[in-house]
C-alpha cells in the first residue's frame, strides 16, 4: 500500500478530538431528522436551538458552579430520555424538544464547544477554546 494513504495528515480526522467533532455534526443531522419526524413547525427549532445555553448562567457563581450547570444542560442523557419517552409513548412534542436539545449539543460539539472542566469556561473535553487558545498559539 502506498505510504501516503496512511500518512499522519490523512489520518488526522481519526484523532479523538476531530472524530468527536464529526460525531457532533452527525448528531446535529440525526437530531434534525428526528425533529422533522415529530411534525412540529420549524420555527420552534429555530426559536429553541440556543435555549440550552441558558445553563451558562451558573458561571455567575464562578467556574466550578458554571461548569457543573453547563455540563448538566449539555449532557446527552436528558434529551435522550425525552426522546425515548416521546417515541415510546408516541408523544411527538417530547420528541421535538429532545431533538432540539440534542441538536444543540451536536452543534456545540461540532464547533468545538465541549463539556467544561471546572477551572475555566475555555477548558473543555474537546480542548481549549476562545481567547485562551489564541494566546497559547493554537
Amino acid at each position: 500500500m502506498p505510504t501516503a494513504i496512511w500518512s499522519r495528515h490523512n489520518l488526522s480526522m481519526l484523532a479523538p478530538i476531530p472524530l468527536q467533532r464529526l460525531e457532533g455534526l452527525a448528531l446535529l443531522a440525526a437530531s434534525s431528522i428526528l425533529f422533522a419526524w415529530s411534525g412540529q413547525s420549524w420555527w420552534w427549532f429555530g426559536l429553541l436551538l440556543l435555549a440550552p445555553d441558558r445553563f451558562m448562567v451558573g458561571y455567575l457563581g464562578g467556574p466550578r458552579l458554571g461548569a457543573a450547570t453547563y455540563n448538566f444542560g449539555h449532557a446527552m442523557i436528558w434529551p435522550l430520555a425525552l426522546l425515548t419517552t416521546g417515541i415510546v409513548g408516541d408523544r411527538r412534542g417530547l420528541v421535538a424538544v429532545g431533538s432540539i436539545w440534542l441538536a444543540h449539543i451536536g452543534m456545540d460539539r461540532a464547533l468545538g464547544y465541549g463539556l467544561k472542566h471546572s477551572d475555566s469556561f475555555q477548558n473543555t473535553h474537546l480542548g481549549i477554546i476562545g481567547r485562551r487558545r489564541r494566546d497559547n498559539g493554537a
